[in-house]
């Protein structure tokens, strides 16, 4: 059973957010109740307060003080959690008009998911996480939860145009053909000893028909290969999937050898007793048909990417002016858009 969370929370690593709040204005307009007003629309000082209140949380679950008030440590929180908080409203107002929000029934689908993937849907045991990370679900929610879904939302929509067209993948193919070319594979088996003079002794009892597997167990110093009667795959020229390039020597005789030879090879390791048991797999390029799905799948990812961080670059320059900040809580900084989300709640 998970003892805590399987969350990173906002409130810790807020830096991992989005940045895109606009320049500040003058206070005139921020209520003394308020700690920003985006717009118009006010952050209050009770959601800043509970959004610290969150960290402090995690900081004690993890054995660390909360940062004092008048510390640099604090100054940065501050910063971080009035930034996010205004980075939250932007991105509300902005769904508002692109019809994307979240709603309970969406944070209640999220929580169920949680609680069946990290709790095998035992509610007790996601409440006893709670408890020990000393938060309330409704804060889990309220901080975590929904921003993610709205980023993640909004995300979706603004990057649904995003097509890759078959001539753009075949272009992408045609420039990068060399990644799709497998090389020479072969599955052998080997047991890696110190000294030569136990490999010879190896060596002849694996010829005198003794159990490559029961000697590879009982001797090889290469304990992931020996846990498979020291099977393993090796690619000539670099790796391929499980099939891992080897050192030069090993790698000779990997190759060169008969099926079924036995030899010594001695590397930098020790000493090997090799035995190649199939023949040559030989080198070969993955056609473009074969890969195509992949590639667009690929340069999709990549494009929505860049759209989406075109997207915040575009609503940071949009809310430059609009952000107004409470005395005391203007952060120190502000930063260009990240071209991440806030924190994911799944891992």
């Amino acid at each position: 059973m998970k003892t805590r969370l399987p969350f990173l929370f906002v409130a810790i690593a807020l830096v991992a957010a989005l940045a895109a709040c606009g320049g500040g204005g003058g206070n005139n307009d921020v209520s003394s109740s308020d700690v920003a007003n985006v717009t118009g629309t006010p952050i209050t000082k009770t959601s800043f307060n509970g959004l610290v209140n969150v960290a402090c949380a995690r900081y004690k679950s993890q054995g660390q003080p909360c940062p004092k008030v008048g510390t640099a440590a604090y100054t940065q929180l501050r910063d971080q959690a009035v930034t996010y908080l205004v980075q939250e409203q932007e991105l509300a107002q902005e769904g508002k008009k692109l019809g994307v929000s979240v709603s309970q029934k969406d944070i209640d689908k999220q929580v169920a998911l949680i609680k069946k993937t990290y709790y095998k849907g035992s509610e007790k045991k996601l409440e006893a996480a709670l408890k020990k990370d000393d938060i309330s679900l409704a804060e889990l929610e309220q901080y975590n939860i929904a921003p993610n879904l709205l980023s993640q939302k909004l995300q979706t929509k603004v990057t649904s145009n995003v097509k890759v067209t078959p001539a753009a993948a075949q272009k992408y193919y045609t420039a990068n053909k060399s990644s799709f070319t497998t090389p020479e594979t072969r599955e052998v088996r080997h047991i890696l000893v110190d000294k030569k003079s136990l490999a010879q002794k190896i060596e002849n009892e694996v010829k005198s028909g003794q159990s490559f597997a029961k000697l590879a167990r009982k001797y090889s110093k290469d304990t992931g290969s020996a846990a498979q009667g020291g099977k393993l795959c090796v690619a000539h020229g670099g790796s391929s999937g499980a099939c891992q390039q080897t050192v030069a020597p090993f790698d000779k005789a990997a190759f060169s050898l008969k099926t079924n030879e036995v030899a010594l090879v001695h590397s930098v390791y020790g000493w090997h007793v090799i035995q190649p048991i199939g023949a040559v797999k030989p080198a070969h390029t993955q056609t473009f048909k074969q890969v195509e799905s992949q590639i667009q799948s690929n340069l999709a990812q990549q494009q929505k990417q860049t759209a989406w961080s075109a997207w915040l670059a575009k609503l940071a320059t949009d809310y430059k002016g609009k952000v107004s900040y409470g005395t005391g809580y203007t952060p120190v900084t502000t930063t260009a858009p990240a071209a991440t989300t806030p924190a994911t709640t799944t891992g």
